[in-house]
């Protein structure tokens, strides 16, 4: 075996050089003092939410100014956020660092306003005038139709100030608590009759272990650290639901999930064709789950059997074996994809070490216009090389709206998913093709792994939160029902596929995406780009003379038009059920395959 090898971390000196260089204090100041001059323009142009206004060229004028200086702003708060934030993601104990983060959100409170104030003001006049009447408006025509149907759930100005106000000590607090939290908790586990502290991210790596013991272990020490720390957790959970269900009856929105979909500018009847397909195909991933029961010689797998590993497999997958398929993969495909993530590796954009204090999971986010940094916590894995992929999908996404105004990167969260599934199907396309039968079974594996989190798990965590949303509505609940309320939808979804002795009551503690205040339900968009991803790269198998011309326009386009519009563009009808069900099809098909080589005794 080679020697281990450095994973890499990412460098955020070529944006600023630190936080405390002159050019970033620069920068700062620079930023506030735009935001005091942003608002002496709008009091000077009468930009507030008024009765009516008639467009003329005074408020053609106005608005192109107003639009021009906000785009700019918007633009250079947004690289210093994530500037910042990418210190606070790699260290939570960096303390000069979350100060800076908690400065700048202080002072984000007033742009916010600000934003809320143009919104409202766009509600005020007759939109169709405007883009007829305007290029800049022409050109963003979808944002502004968003931004007046928008406008009619907007409180009061002093209300809205007010609630952005009270966010930083409310919901924006509550979320920092859970990040701060959960990326510091230590977990005591004895392995090998050894005992070792060590960090969450690090204890929940360890249910990719072959060794059933120590997933066993991992499991149980890691729900008695969740109890640990469910007290103050259940309190955050508690208020941002509290605060968000209080927040949408007073914007005239039913429910949280009206919000969501709004945000993401889908309908019911879509979201409801789609999370019908999945039910129906509950049954197939519990043939999946059963399968591969077999396969480790159990009756049934508990929870922390889910991300045991199956097959056998020629290449180590360290970091750089990883590196070298994914990108073999992505050249395939397209050569412009492959240079992207050449580029993205270069010049350091990835920080792939799991470390102390480092958040979980992965992630990806824009910093400058095309340009990312990407967050993973490494494992010599297909799984882990298969999560590079999917996030540099995410990067490479971002790097085609790199010529689009900052208004026209806003994707919604369906739609940002897309280039992320896509990557992901292009490595395991490309690697179960040359591959024997024991490596066949660990690709498939994977896939169906992450299928049936993205499809079943996601299911029980939308039950979950519209759940804990409807009982918010008549009190808090206590550690005790958020355990049983999860318990209940992860049977429901997983059915007889688990043991149900063994699910994970906990899972409300450990998903960050709950502790979003401005984002409730941050988990069907999953399902929709997986299944989206799906669909898109099947068409690309079927036809793929000039896809990725087409493809890239359609990830350039996601803040241009809503999914349904740019789905219609592929010949894709995303309110039929039949659409989502043809892409289960294709996961159906990874099962039916995975069943025939656990019964030829593959994984034995």
């Amino acid at each position: 075996m080679s020697a281990v090898q450095v994973l890499p971390r990412w460098d955020v000196s070529t944006v600023f050089p630190s936080l405390d260089s002159p050019e970033f204090r620069a920068e700062y100041a620079a930023v506030i003092e735009g935001i005091g001059e942003l608002a002496d323009l709008f009091g000077r142009v009468g930009i507030e939410r008024i009765s009516r206004v008639t467009v003329d060229q005074g408020v053609v004028d106005g608005f192109e100014t107003a639009m021009s200086q906000m785009a700019d702003l918007l633009e250079r708060v947004e690289t210093l956020f994530v500037y910042i934030y990418c210190f606070v993601a790699t260290n939570s104990k960096d303390d000069a660092a979350q100060a800076v983060m908690s400065e700048l959100q202080q002072n984000m409170v007033r742009f916010g306003q600000l934003q809320t104030r143009f919104t409202a003001w766009i509600g005020s006049l007759d939109v169709e005038a405007l883009i007829n009447q305007s290029s800049l408006a022409r050109e963003h025509a979808y944002m502004l139709r968003r931004a007046h149907a928008g406008a009619e759930h907007l409180m009061p100005q002093s209300e809205e100030d007010l609630a952005s106000e009270l966010d930083l000590t409310g919901g924006t607090a509550w979320s920092r608590l859970h990040s701060n939290i959960t990326s510091q908790l230590m977990v005591t586990i004895e392995i090998g009759g050894e005992s070792r502290n060590l960090p969450m991210s690090a204890v929940r790596n360890l249910a990719m272990n072959p060794d059933r013991g120590v997933r066993r272990a991992a499991y149980e020490a890691e729900l008695a650290a969740w109890k640990r720390v469910a007290l103050p957790l259940a309190a955050a959970l508690n208020s941002i639901k509290g605060e968000t269900n209080t927040l949408d009856s007073r914007r005239r929105f039913a429910t949280g999930l009206d919000v969501a979909l709004f945000n993401n500018d889908l309908d019911r009847e879509t979201l409801d064709a789609m999370l019908g397909a999945a039910r129906d195909a509950f049954p197939d991933f519990r043939r999946y789950l059963h399968a591969k029961a077999r396969a480790l010689g159990l009756d049934r797998l508990a929870w922390y059997d889910i991300f045991a590993p199956l097959g056998e497999t020629r290449r180590a997958w360290e970091w750089d074996d990883a590196v070298g398929f994914m990108l073999d993969q992505f050249g395939q495909y397209s050569p412009r994809l492959r240079s992207f993530a050449e580029h993205a590796l270069t010049d350091q954009w990835i920080d792939a070490e799991p470390r102390e204090g480092k958040q979980g999971g992965a992630f990806c986010i824009g910093i400058r216009p095309g340009e990312s940094r990407v967050l993973t916590n490494f494992t010599p894995s297909y799984d882990s090389m298969s999560t590079l992929a999917h996030e540099l999908g995410h990067a490479y996404h971002n790097f085609n709206l790199a010529s689009r105004s900052v208004f026209q990167r806003e994707a919604p969260m369906t739609l940002a998913e897309t280039a992320s599934i896509f990557c992901e199907t292009i490595v395991q396309s490309a690697a179960l093709r040359h591959a024997d039968a024991g490596e066949q079974l660990m690709i498939l594996e994977a896939a169906l792994q992450n299928a049936t989190q993205v499809v079943v798990d996601i299911t029980s965590r939308f039950e979950f939160e519209k759940a804990v949303f409807e009982a918010r509505r008549k009190r808090e609940l206590s550690i005790d029902e958020l355990n049983g309320l999860m318990l209940e939808a992860e049977k429901n979804a997983y059915g007889d596929g688990l043991d149900e002795s063994t699910l994970h009551p906990y899972m409300w503690a450990v998903k960050g995406h709950y502790y979003n205040a401005g984002y409730p339900f941050y988990n069907f968009p999953y399902m929709f780009g997986l299944l989206f991803g799906l669909g898109l790269f099947a068409l690309y198998q079927q036809d793929p003379e000039g896809f990725q011309e087409r493809y890239d326009r359609l990830l350039s386009s996601t803040g241009t038009a809503n999914a349904a519009a740019l789905a219609g563009e592929f010949g894709f009808d995303i309110r039929s059920r039949d659409f989502w069900t043809r892409s289960l099809d294709i996961v159906r098909r990874d099962i039916d395959r995975f069943e025939e080589l656990v019964d030829a005794g593959v994984a034995g």
